[in-house]
């Protein structure tokens, strides 16, 4: 009992770390995205830091190279284990037998050019891309034959909302109009996860609670030299959240050529979802202060609480991994079904697309190389990917990039 209390305390001590830090990180994010415009806004990558240095595979993919690290069970049988949680497909949960606690964490920067202009805007962000805590619960019985249950619970971003638009047009007998385009928010997700391990076989579930806000507005200003136009303002503020389900199944097979070449195979399901609304909307005049604040005039539409929906497409994922003493390589194709997004019943400017990824890894350390040779432990990742970004404006837009990482090791091996 005094074991269960103590476990309990940990993990409440756990969550409440999790849920203040992104408390923060949450509220002191900028940058300035227009393409986060339409949909829920641009789309935070699904994997974690090592998958992303791969290229993004993830759908038969678990951390592990040369068999390290593994675990003995009671049968005295080795089985590889996973040093990092993968965050896109649940069943690979089941090749984590140690507690793991993951935090990740990027850099964004962009860089924004105006066709109207050939000045250029860098914007940049820093964001906590997740944070993750799996520990085993595998039963005695289950575990001497080899079979492994995880749980695993976050937090983490799904979509970023921010964006500051200004345009300028000239108007006959009006001078000119200004419109201020602004918006910010998000999607967020609280998950719990689950993954067993039946020999070769893993089978994955994650569910929770996604949930966010998408605050925008639309300023409008009449330039004019002779007469004075008041200022419009219309302003939406939108809170969401459902319930969620993934699912995930990897399938291992071990090749004859090699008692340490593995080729996984990875399929993923992120089912549809329809998140419910609330929206406040308000039209009105104002002013601008001396500070640059916005103070109404006058209220001439003001409705508090609309319901609604959001239909979340429902997106799927296919892959491998092949893995000896030294190599892995993986290639993963995803498709996400971005026609079917609605907005309160709207459709936006968004489309269906599907991206490919390809990914590597090399570990240079032999089963005998000495300990004073650090970089031979290092993991050295590499990887590319390609598609077509969900926004639609008239012309597809590419989406593709290329990808450089390496695993330091605190000690070798």
């Amino acid at each position: 009992m005094h074991l269960a209390n103590s476990t309990t305390a940990r993990i409440r001590r756990t969550a409440l770390l999790i849920f203040a830090i992104f408390s923060y990180v949450f509220a002191s994010a900028q940058e300035n995205s227009p393409y986060s415009r339409y949909g829920l806004g641009e789309v935070v990558p699904a994997q974690n830091v090592v998958s992303r240095a791969m290229g993004g595979i993830s759908a038969g993919f678990i951390d592990s190279i040369a068999g390290y690290p593994y675990i003995i069970t009671p049968a005295r049988k080795v089985v590889v284990s996973s040093s990092s949680i993968n965050l896109a497909n649940p069943a690979s949960l089941g090749s984590v037998s140690t507690t793991l606690f993951d935090l990740g964490g990027e850099i964004g920067i962009k860089t924004l050019k105006s066709n109207n202009s050939p000045a250029k805007y860098r914007a940049t962000n820093t964001i906590i891309s997740y944070l993750q805590m799996a520990f085993p619960i595998t039963p005695k019985r289950m575990l001497a034959k080899g079979n492994f249950w995880t749980v695993a619970f976050g937090l983490r971003p799904l979509t970023k909302v921010n964006y500051k638009i200004l345009t300028d047009k000239h108007l006959v007998g009006i001078d000119s109009i200004s419109t201020l385009y602004e918006g910010n928010g998000g999607l967020n997700q609280a998950n719990v996860s689950t993954g067993l391990r039946f020999k070769n076989l893993s089978l994955g579930l994650s569910s929770g609670y996604n949930f966010g806000n998408r605050q925008t507005s639309t300023k409008i200003g009449f330039n004019n030299d002779s007469v004075k136009y008041l200022k419009s303002n219309t302003q939406s503020d939108v809170r969401f959240g459902g319930v969620f389900l993934n699912l995930g199944v990897q399938y291992g097979i071990r090749l004859k050529n090699s008692r340490k070449s593995m080729l996984r195979l990875g399929l993923t399901a992120n089912l549809q979802q329809n998140l419910r609304a609330r929206n406040d909307k308000v039209n009105e005049t104002f002013v601008y202060d001396q500070d640059g604040e916005v103070i109404a005039i006058d209220t001439v539409n003001y409705a508090k609480g609309l319901k609604g929906t959001i239909k979340m497409p429902a997106s799927y994922t296919a892959g491998f991994t092949y893995t000896d003493s030294n190599w892995v390589f993986g290639a993963d194709l995803n498709y996400t079904g971005w026609s079917q997004y609605t907005y309160f019943g709207a459709k936006d400017a968004v489309k269906n697309n599907m991206t490919f990824r390809l990914g590597a890894q090399y570990y240079p350390a032999k089963f005998n190389t000495a300990s004073g040779k650090y970089w031979r432990f290092v993991r050295y990742r590499a990887g590319a990917f390609y598609g077509k970004d969900y926004v639609s404006l008239g012309t597809d837009r590419p989406d593709y990039g290329i990808t450089l990482g390496a695993g330091l090791p605190l000690t070798p091996f």
